[in-house]
């Protein structure tokens, strides 16, 4: 099928920085490494924190449930390996710094599963109910893979309020260097495919785009083929979408699709849309069809830092540390290793970290990238006005960022700081070399802390 690469639903604002994915994006989907010690963090995801269920010397067993909490947002969290608690304390976590997390001995560390998937040629997903589909989904402990971490099952659980008529199911993978969703679209098509058609039967969508951008020509031709070949996909539109960072945040796929505009500090299901991540739709299938838990995904270990850059298929809890010296380890230059990607990742300092359900990359920079960008001197603002035209939110970085470092809050909440994405492109256009985005983030943060410190 031949693929229209001038596609232009797209939106406001946006840049484009290097992409660099040619390091992974021919590198099929291999098995990572095998482990001896898993941490499984207790809050990996958007909400409430789990609860353990098991304790210090129990025998756990491969996709048993090890911690759940009776909260609306929230998800459990499965073991992904035979073994032992050795203990539950406190461990790194990228976002977090430190949190509780189930540490567990793998009793066998080469009984990684392989990304097996088995689909009955008589497969209907109408012969799930969309009652114990969501089931399904929740007790799989199922959240946004692309970084989000919002529980999927709340996501997809109907409501009179703000009816679900649209589902959008997220294939850009904007962000440079990260190839785990292209691999997944090319070897794990009709998976995707599956899972986005119980999601649409559960949640009630009545219309359903997949969004890939139009650099990825086979992901799309290998997308369409899977719909033409999977009982119950028929409707499922695949959409090119116009190259451009940041095409993947929800909010820009909408608005390129759709030419809707989520409200500023709403959510898609306000104006009855649904976004769901390919790995996300993939895990639901995984769940519904094989009952099988989320304790596994694909990681892209990427960077020019890095021995062998490739897309592994890990068990979640194993540490930074282990999988990069699965993939011959890092180089003597290394400077940064970034959870993510370059623009919207997180820099850690402990390799300890475990791999968690929203960990898509580990990117390794060396000394030279990271020297380089430090090198370039700071200046003044000179008004040139980039940062207003990149922005996707249509916000007035400048502004909000001397707000911050003027210690003006209230003016910064003024200039609507919280409809901020974080995405980094006011940073990464500003001819001063001010970190827009870093000062942003704190003043986020400062305003989040500030709240907690109110009384009720």
């Amino acid at each position: 099928m031949r693929v229209d690469t001038k596609a232009r639903l797209t939106f406001p604002g946006g840049t484009h920085p290097p992409e660099s994915k040619d390091l992974t994006r021919n590198r099929e989907i291999q098995v990572g490494p095998a482990v001896k010690e898993v941490a499984i963090m207790l809050s990996q995801h958007t909400g409430a924190a789990c609860s353990p269920l098991v304790g210090q010397g129990d025998a756990v067993k491969a996709g048993q449930k090890i911690g759940d909490s009776d909260a609306h947002i929230s998800a459990p969290v499965h073991s992904p390996v035979d073994g032992k608690v050795k203990e539950i304390g406190l461990r790194p976590h990228a976002i977090l710094g430190r949190s509780p997390a189930i540490v567990i001995e793998a009793s066998d560390p080469n009984s990684v599963r392989h990304p097996s998937f088995e689909l009955r040629a008589d497969f209907n997903e109408g012969s799930y109910s969309p009652e114990s589909a969501l089931w399904r989904v929740r007790d799989a402990g199922i959240v946004g893979m692309g970084g989000g971490g919002f529980p999927t099952s709340v996501k997809l659980r109907a409501d009179s309020k703000t009816p679900r008529e649209v589902l959008i199911v997220n294939g850009c993978e904007c962000e440079p260097y990260i190839t785990c969703d292209y691999r997944i679209m090319l070897e794990w098509a009709s998976r995707i495919t599956v899972g986005i058609a119980l999601a649409r039967r559960v949640s009630g969508c009545s219309r359903v785009f997949l969004g890939i951008e139009d650099n990825k020509p086979e992901a799309i031709n290998a997308m369409n083929a899977a719909v033409k070949a999977t009982a119950g996909a028929e409707g499922i539109e695949v959409a090119p979408v116009r190259t451009k960072y940041p095409q993947g945040g929800e909010r820009q796929l909408i608005k390129a699709i759709l030419n809707k505009k989520v409200p500023s500090g709403g959510i898609p299901p306000m104006i009855g849309v649904v976004v769901l991540n390919v790995a996300t739709v993939a895990a639901i299938a995984e769940a519904v069809v094989c009952g099988r838990p989320l304790t596994h995904r694909v990681v892209t270990v990427t960077g020019e830092a890095v021995a062998k850059p490739g897309n592994y298929y890990v068990p979640i809890g194993t540490s930074i540390e282990d999988l990069i010296g699965f993939c011959g380890g890092a180089a003597e230059n290394t400077a940064k290793i970034i959870v993510g990607g370059p623009m919207m990742g997180i820099a850690i300092a402990d390799l300890k970290t475990p791999i968690t359900k929203t960990t898509g990359a580990i990117t390794v920079l060396t000394e030279e990238q990271v020297v380089r960008k430090l090198e370039r001197q700071q200046t003044p603002c000179i008004h040139c006005g980039r940062c207003l035209e990149v922005c996707p939110e249509q916000l007035v970085p400048t502004k909000i960022a001397h707000a911050v470092k003027n210690n003006l809050f209230d003016v910064a909440e003024r200039y609507h700081i919280r409809a901020c994405m974080e995405c980094g492109c006011c940073s990464y256009v500003c001819p001063a070399n001010i970190e827009l985005a870093g000062y942003i983030k704190t003043g986020k943060i400062f305003l989040a802390r500030q709240e907690k410190r109110m009384p009720a």
